[in-house]
């Protein structure tokens, strides 16, 4: 069995509104010297697999096809093997 943690974040040339958001409340709360801040999504699960080649496939294709948008966002993972 593998874990896999998962990074998802917005390609850089989308808008994050929500980065804005929290940046702008930042500002307010005399935060000043925050800037570009963008909002991603992190993702923890196991893989039930022995080998790490096909773990490393599944995960590709549950973030190609369900957690990440490939139009809008980019995704980074590791995986490890818990014993």
């Amino acid at each position: 069995m593998f874990r896999a943690k998962v990074i998802i974040k917005r390609r850089p040339s989308i808008l994050d509104p929500q980065g804005k958001a929290v940046e702008k409340g930042a500002q307010h709360l005399g935060l000043t010297n925050i800037r570009n801040t963008r909002i991603g999504k992190y993702i923890e699960f196991d893989v039930l697999s022995e080998n790490r080649q096909e773990a490393e496939k599944e995960v590709n294709d549950y973030c190609n096809k369900l957690l990440a948008n490939p139009i809008m966002e980019d995704y980074e993972f590791t995986i490890e093997e818990v014993k």
